[in-house]
């Protein structure tokens, strides 16, 4: 079966529950230890988008009269 990959925002979402089931206790140590690696998972997913994102919007490059100007991403000339 192939499944897509998550949205962030289903991600999150999905994060927060993991975390609200984590904090409210009354698991199994296993059941703790698989929410535990999930909400891992689903974090590095999270920040993975998130950071795309970023160097879709902006890349940071020398700015002429010194220091750093940020640009759209797709102005940037390979």
């Amino acid at each position: 079966m192939n499944e897509e990959p998550l949205s962030f925002e289903n991600a999150f979402k999905e994060l927060e529950e993991t975390v609200r089931r984590l904090e409210a206790g009354g698991l199994t140590l296993e059941e703790s230890l698989a929410l535990f690696e999930r909400g891992t998972e689903l974090a590095a997913l999270c920040n993975e988008q998130l950071d795309h994102a970023e160097l879709r919007v902006r890349q940071l490059l020398p700015a002429p009269e010194g220091g750093y100007e940020t640009v759209p991403f797709e102005e940037v000339v390979a």
